[in-house]
This record gives structure tokens, sequence and C-alpha cells, in this order.
């Protein structure tokens, strides 16, 4: 799979999870497992734990430019596969939530857990796509750092 392929998969579920949860009222606060995993729809006009809220035109430029940093370091510098896959989920991830802020105004989110009683900040599949990525990213420094040490 290429990483285009992966960043339109990406985009799709994500547009395509926010559509179906927004659309469907039924949907906007259901438990799925108590005490660990509810559905819960919020409209979130900031980013991770609603901070910057209402900035929806900064949030939106500088998502852009990030989106653009990102696709500009994945086509000229051709990183290896993990950095390439890591980028394609931050790509996907990043497009979804900005096609939201530029369409709507605010991000859709749904996906609420509670952790240790904790209930964790309510979030999208474009949201866990950036985590992961950033994830991956972390992995490959680390394994990068490894190797040259050796």
């Amino acid at each position: 799979m290429t990483v285009w392929i992966l960043i339109v998969l990406v985009f799709a579920a994500d547009l395509a999870s926010k559509y179906w949860i927004a659309g469907t009222p039924s949907l906007h606060n259901v438990t799925v497992i108590p005490g660990f995993f509810h559905i819960t729809y919020a409209e979130n006009t900031g980013m991770a734990w609603s901070l910057l809220s209402g900035q929806t035109g900064f949030l939106a430029l500088l998502s852009a430019a990030v989106l653009g940093g990102m696709l500009w370091y994945l086509t000229t510098k051709r990183p290896d596969r993990l950095t390439s896959i890591a980028l394609a989920l931050m790509i996907g991830g990043a497009a979804g939530n900005l096609y939201d802020r530029l369409v709507l105004g605010y991000v859709r989110d749904f996906l609420d857990f509670y952790i240790f009683g904790y209930d964790f900040p309510i979030f999208n599949i474009a949201d866990s796509a950036l985590c992961i990525g950033v994830g991956l990213l972390l992995i490959g420094t680390l394994l990068e750092e490894k190797g040259e040490k050796k």
C-alpha cells in the first residue's frame, strides 16, 4: 500500500465516521462499555483539551502550514518506510480535522474513554491517526539513534 492510499483511507474513515455520528442523534450519547468507553458527540472549536477554543482561523492556518510542511517533506526528502507511514497517518488526520475547521468552524469529536476514572478528552479518528503517527516517528527516531551509537 502506498502512503498516498493510507492518507486517503485515514481522511475518508475520519470524515465518514464524523458524518455518521453527527448525522445520527441517537448516537450522540451512547455507553458502549460502562465506565470505560462511550460515544459522546462534541463540537470542539479548539484543539486538544479545548486549548485555544474559538481560535478556529488561527488553528486552521496553523494546521494548513503544518500539513504543507509534512507533504513537502514526504515528497521531497523521500523518507524511510516507517517515517513515510507516520507522516501518512499524520497528514490524513490533519487533513480530516482541517476539513472540519474550514467547512464547519469546529472539529467533530465522539470517542470518549474513561481511563482509571479519568474522563479523557473526547477525540476522533483523525486525532488517533495523528497520535499514532507521532508515536511511530518517536520510535523511528529512537531506533535511528540506537543504530548510530553502535
